[in-house]
């Protein structure tokens, strides 16, 4: 029972590093329909921004902040030069961010190197506690702690206030709100660059939980944000956090028990949902 209990904490732990990394594509894709394959590319910018402030200040709350703030504007940048052409547009989209892609990585080759940089815990976050006998990690903690507050915080933004109110009407009928003098144009750039924020701030979270950071790391977890974006519901936030849990839950069992079929059974658990329920968990048909 503590073994199962131990890899249960642990896949709730990485469904929650999964989610920080996806909860901004869930507002730019799910919401806004932006197939945004760059993604990953601010979610390593973020890390390796936070990783420079982190090593200048030795405070990874502002490394926190500076990440952060790097990201949205990025994504302001992102929006209004290159994405705001081509709304509607989705093959565009795919060529154009794949492309914006590829050049960030490379921006971060030139500026930082190619090389593997080893990202601490800070000092309060290290160590371990003891659970049922069990040895886990106190950043893990601290990371579900980080993921359960977004997702409550975000879902409110959302749900609950008039800014939260005005983007999901604005996404659904654009000219009716635009009708009503909101300008829906600085509407959509306020929630991509949101949504890149948050990609940002879920880098600089995640550098010290993987140890280090890589110019290809944001190609490596930007897949496993579009799978739990689908299975859990495109355009709901919620459905992105559950889905985040299961792969994270699963991926760690699979790991532990049949480690050559874990890379798997993210795109398996994707491949089930969608036949089973095409909208994904939590979508709605349209």
């Amino acid at each position: 029972m503590s073994l199962t209990i131990n890899l249960l904490l642990n896949g709730i732990a990485l469904g929650m590093l999964i989610f920080l990394i996806a909860a901004g594509l869930s507002l730019i894709f799910g919401l806004m329909g932006v197939l945004n394959f760059a993604h990953g590319a601010i979610f390593i910018w973020g890390s390796y921004i936070g990783w420079t402030v982190y090593g200048l200040t030795g405070s990874f709350i502002l490394a926190v902040i500076a990440g952060t703030l790097a990201g949205i504007g990025i994504g302001w940048l992102m929006e209004r030069f290159f994405v705001r052409p081509f709304y509607g547009n989705h093959v565009a989209q795919i060529l154009l961010t794949l492309g914006l892609m590829i050049v960030m990585t490379e921006l971060i080759k030139v500026v930082w190197g190619p090389i593997i940089l080893g990202f601490e815990k800070p000092e309060l976050l290290q160590g371990v506690v003891t659970i049922l006998s069990d040895p886990f990690p106190v950043y893990r903690i601290f990371t579900i702690g980080v993921g359960i507050l977004v997702l409550l915080g975000v879902h409110f933004m959302l749900t609950r206030t008039k800014y939260g109110i005005i983007i999901r009407a604005g996404v659904q009928d654009p000219e009716m709100v635009q009708a009503l003098g909101i300008n829906v144009r600085k509407v959509f750039s306020m929630v991509f660059a949101f949504g890149a924020g948050l990609s940002a701030f879920g880098g600089v979270i995640s550098g010290p939980s993987f140890g280090s950071i890589f110019p290809e790391l944001g190609m490596q977890n930007q897949l496993a944000a579009f799978i739990v974006v689908v299975i859990g519901g495109i355009g709901n936030f919620v459905g992105a956090a559950v889905g985040s849990l299961l792969i994270g839950v699963m991926q760690t069992f699979m790991a532990y028990y049949l480690p050559d079929a874990a890379l798997a059974v993210n795109v398996a658990l994707m491949a089930i949902v969608l036949m089973l329920k095409p909208e994904g968990i939590f979508g709605i048909r349209r």
